[in-house]
């Protein structure tokens, strides 16, 4: 990919990162009364990390008002859409071996996923709202984010740099817990894809595709009566 004087810095970094991590909070400290309601609980979590996504991001953007292309926010190509999807996939393969790896030398790890699950699980109106939640708004939230600020700032210092460093940073934003693992490698394929397509939405497909699987399981398990 190209470098372009315009590429965002830490400024855009730092307001964006505060911006989500203080959107996350928010939501998450939830009354008593909601999160003891376990579908309600599931759906505030499964919208907290697009929502706080988009947020952050849009608070970087205008940081310093930045062209959206500074953020890789670009047309991409038919090939490179397919190329999203592929990836998705090796990706997806790639975190569940990482995972069972994690397990068997740390032991098992808090799964934050489980509420996702109850939400799901919670009726057809739950479980569109948990698809769309976790395929659609995380996805784009959380790429323009990650990838589309903090991914394209650090490329400056080399695509080693770009690539691992956002990547940890995107880890560690899930929390210590079994999601670590899986966001690390997510995050090292979806912005490897960005850098080398030179556009944001290769990777948001990346992210969609492994994004996809709980609500996928969620609706085998409602159609085969096994939940």
């Amino acid at each position: 990919m190209t470098s372009s004087p315009l590429r965002p810095g830490w400024p855009e970094v730092l307001v964006g990162l505060a911006l989500g991590a203080a959107v996350v909070l928010l939501l998450v400290v939830a009354p008593d009364t909601v999160s003891a309601d376990p579908v309600v609980w599931g759906l505030i979590l499964a919208a907290a990390a697009g929502v706080a996504g988009l947020i952050g991001f849009g608070g970087a953007v205008l940081t310093r008002r930045r062209p959206l292309q500074a953020f890789a926010i670009r047309r991409t190509s038919g090939r490179w859409i397919l190329l999203g999807i592929v990836f998705g996939i090796v990706a997806f393969v790639l975190k569940g071996l990482v995972n069972t790896v994690v397990s068997a030398v740390a032991g098992a790890l808090e799964d934050p996923q489980g509420s996702y699950y109850d939400a799901a699980g919670g009726g057809l109106l739950p479980l569109v709202l948990t698809f769309l939640f976790l395929a659609v708004l995380t996805p784009i939230g959380e790429e323009f984010l990650f990838r589309g600020v903090i991914t394209n700032a650090l490329l400056r210092y080399g695509p080693l740099v770009g690539v691992v460093g956002s990547s940890i940073i995107f880890a560690l934003f899930h929390g210590i817990n079994l999601a670590l693992p899986s966001a690390f490698v997510v995050g090292l394929v979806a912005a490897e894809v960005m850098r080398r397509s030179g556009s944001i939405w290769p990777a948001v497909i990346v992210h969609s595709v492994n994004n996809l699987a709980l609500p996928i399981l969620a609706i085998v398990l409602r159609a085969t009566g096994a939940e």
